[in-house]
C-alpha cells in the first residue's frame, strides 16, 4: 500500500475565506509603468487564489468544500480545485504566453497531440510565476498535506489537443513520480466535445476495467491526483473542430514506493495446423498465388524486405461471401482488453456463420502453412526447404510445393499431426525443433478502438499475417492501420494500411513491435454514396516456426 493511502490524520473541514482582488492593483501598476522583470514577476505571482492552502487534509472520503472543491478517492486519489487562479488578468496573460511557445507533434501507440519544450526556463512573467507557485508554494503544501517529502524538481510543460487528439489508457507510473497535475485553460467546454480525464476502475489484478468517472475540462481549474499502480487515467478523444484543449501539466517527484509485480495475463494459446489438403488452397485462393513463378517471386521479394502485400488474395466469390456474412447481427463480439494494452472486439469462434469458421479454418490449415514457407522461405512446414536442406532436397520441396504430397491431402505424417492428437504433447519435426504452431482471431475495428506497444509483448521471430475486410476507402487519417516499430524508438520501420482483400505478410525479429493506432473520430464520416466507413475487419494470424 502507498504512502499516501496510509495518511494518520483527521480530516478538518475549513471555512475558505473569500480570496483577495489584486486585479486593481495590477492596473495600477501598469499604469505607472512596466518596472523591472523580477518587479512583473512578484506583481503577477500576487493573482494567484490560494484557496487551496485552506485544506488541511487530502485523500480523505469525499468532502465538497466551498467553492466546489472535491477531494474523492474512487477511483483513486484524486482533487479538484475550480478557479485556481483569481486574476482574470493573469490567465489571459498565461495563455497568452504558452500560445505562443513553439508545439511539437506527439504521436505513437498511445497518444496523439502537440507539446511545447520543457517549461523549467522560461522567462515569460506569467510562466515564471505560475511555475514558481506551484514548485515551491504550493509544493510545499502539498507535502505538508500528503505528508511526501516532495523534490522541488521541475517538471512542467504545455499541451494541446485539438480534433481527434487522444491520449490513451495509462498509469503515469515513472521513477519518483508521485502526483500528477493539470491545470486548463480552455474555452467554455463541455462533455460532448470530448477530451475529458476518464478515470478506469481496476480489478483484481489492479488492471484497468472502464471508465467510472469523467473530469470535463474548465477554465482555471486544476486537477491532481496521486500516481500509483492504479492511477489508470486517459485523455478521451477530442471531438470538437472549433476548440483547443490547452493545459499546463507534469509532476511532483518524491521518492520511489514499493510497487507490487506486475500481473502478467495470459496468451492466446497456440495450436498446430489443422489437416487440410491442397483443395482448401484451391477453393478459396485466387489462382495466381498458387503458380509456382509466382510464389518464388514473392519469396525473394519477402526475403529481401522482410514484409509483402498480396492483393486479391481470396477469389472474388469467396471474399463477397466473407464480408456478407461479417454483417450478420448473430456474430457474437467480445471486447479485449485490458485497456491499457488494448480495445478491440474479437468473435467468438462458436458463433460464426459456416463461411467465416471455413475461413478461419483456411488459415489454421496444414496447406496453407506449407504454401506460407513458399511466400517467405520460412520452415512452417516439416515439407518446406530450408536453408540447411541441399540441392535434391530443395528439389523435392520444390515439388511439392503446390501440397501435391499425399502427407498434405488429409493424411498427415504422425510427426506432423499424429502425436499431438495422440499425446497431446507438442510434436518434433524432422530437424528437432518443435512443430510450427500459429494463433489466430477476427477482430472488428471501430471508432475507439486500438492496441499499444507495453512490455509484456513477448518478442520472439514469428510471422505476422493480416487479412481485411470492409474496408473501403478506408483512410490513412482514420487510424486503423498497424505499425512496426523498433523496441524502444518511436520511428516506424513499417505501416500496414488496412485494403480490401489484401494478405499483408511481415516477419517480425526480437526487436520489432507492433500495434493498431487508435481509431479516431474521422471514421464515423459517411461518403457520397452513404456507405459506412466506420468500421473494418481482419484475421489477425501469427505463425511460429
Amino acid at each position: 500500500m502507498c504512502l499516501i493511502s496510509l495518511l494518520h490524520f483527521v480530516c478538518l473541514v475549513c471555512v475558505i475565506a473569500a480570496p483577495l482582488d489584486w486585479s486593481h492593483h495590477m492596473r495600477a501598476q501598469g499604469a505607472q509603468g512596466t518596472g523591472s522583470k523580477k518587479q512583473q514577476a512578484l506583481e503577477v505571482q500576487s493573482n494567484i487564489n490560494r484557496v487551496f492552502t485552506s485544506i488541511n487534509c487530502l485523500f480523505c472520503p469525499v468532502y465538497f468544500f466551498k467553492e466546489s472543491i472535491v477531494l474523492d478517492p474512487v477511483p483513486f486519489h484524486h482533487c479538484l480545485i475550480p478557479n485556481f487562479i483569481q486574476s482574470q488578468d493573469f490567465l489571459e496573460g498565461l495563455q497568452k504566453e504558452l500560445l505562443n511557445l513553439d508545439f511539437h507533434e506527439k504521436c505513437n501507440d498511445l497518444y496523439k497531440f502537440k507539446q511545447s519544450d520543457d517549461l523549467k526556463k522560461r522567462k515569460e512573467p506569467h510562466i515564471s510565476a505560475l511555475r514558481k507557485l506551484l514548485f515551491e508554494e504550493f509544493r510545499v503544501w502539498l507535502s505538508d498535506v500528503t505528508q511526501v517529502e516532495l523534490k522541488p524538481t521541475i517538471d512542467l510543460s504545455c499541451a494541446k489537443y485539438e480534433y481527434t487528439d487522444t491520449l490513451l489508457c495509462h498509469d503515469d507510473e515513472l521513477e519518483g513520480r508521485r502526483i500528477a497535475f493539470i491545470l486548463y485553460l480552455v474555452p467554455p467546454w463541455d462533455k460532448s466535445d470530448g477530451g475529458t480525464l476518464d478515470l478506469f476502475s481496476t480489478d483484481e489484478h489492479s488492471q484497468p476495467q472502464q471508465v467510472v468517472k469523467s473530469l470535463v475540462p474548465s477554465w482555471n481549474s486544476l486537477v491532481f491526483f496521486e500516481v500509483s499502480p492504479v492511477s489508470f487515467h486517459q485523455v478521451s478523444e477530442v471531438l470538437s473542430k472549433g476548440k483547443c484543449r490547452l493545459s499546463v501539466s507534469g509532476w511532483f517527484h518524491g521518492p520511489s514506493v514499493t510497487r507490487p509485480p506486475r500481473y502478467t495475463e495470459s496468451l492466446l494459446p497456440r495450436n498446430p495446423h489443422i489437416p487440410y489438403d491442397h483443395e482448401i488452397l484451391y477453393e478459396w485462393i485466387n489462382p495466381v498465388y498458387l503458380d509456382m513463378d509466382s510464389q518464388a517471386q514473392i519469396q525473394e521479394e519477402f526475403e529481401d524486405r522482410s514484409e509483402t502485400l498480396l492483393k486479391d488474395f481470396l477469389k472474388k466469390e469467396k471474399f463477397q461471401q466473407v464480408c456478407e456474412a461479417l454483417e450478420k447481427e448473430d456474430i457474437k463480439w467480445t471486447s479485449r482488453g485490458p485497456p491499457n494494452k488494448r480495445f478491440y472486439e474479437r468473435a467468438e469462434e462458436g458463433s460464426l456463420p459456416d463461411v467465416l469458421r471455413e475461413c478461419m479454418e483456411l488459415f489454421h490449415s496444414e496447406a496453407l502453412f506449407l504454401l506460407l514457407s513458399n511466400f517467405t522461405g520460412l520452415k512452417l512446414h516439416f515439407l518446406a526447404s530450408s536453408e540447411d536442406d541441399d540441392e535434391g532436397e530443395e528439389e523435392d520441396s520444390t515439388e511439392s510445393a503446390g501440397c501435391s504430397s499425399s502427407k498434405c491431402k488429409g493424411e498427415p505424417s504422425q510427426e506432423a499431426n499424429g502425436s499431438t492428437e495422440k499425446s497431446g504433447e507438442v510434436p518434433e519435426s524432422e530437424e528437432g525443433s518443435s512443430v510450427p504452431m500459429c494463433v489466430g482471431e477476427l477482430r472488428r475495428w471501430t471508432n475507439g478502438h486500438y492496441t499499444l506497444v507495453h512490455d509484456t509483448q513477448k518478442a520472439e521471430f514469428a510471422l505476422d499475417l493480416l487479412f481485411f475486410c470492409g474496408c473501403e476507402a478506408w483512410d490513412v487519417k482514420y487510424g486503423g492501420f498497424t505499425s512496426y516499430i523498433a523496441k524502444g524508438e518511436d520511428e516506424e520501420l513499417l505501416t500496414v494500411q488496412p485494403e480490401n482483400n489484401c494478405l499483408a505478410l511481415v516477419y517480425k525479429d526480437r526487436e520489432t513491435l507492433k500495434f493498431v493506432k487508435h481509431v479516431n473520430h474521422h471514421s464515423l464520416k459517411q461518403t457520397k454514396t452513404n456507405h459506412s466507413r466506420s468500421r473494418f475487419w481482419d484475421f489477425s494470424f501469427v505463425y511460429y516456426e
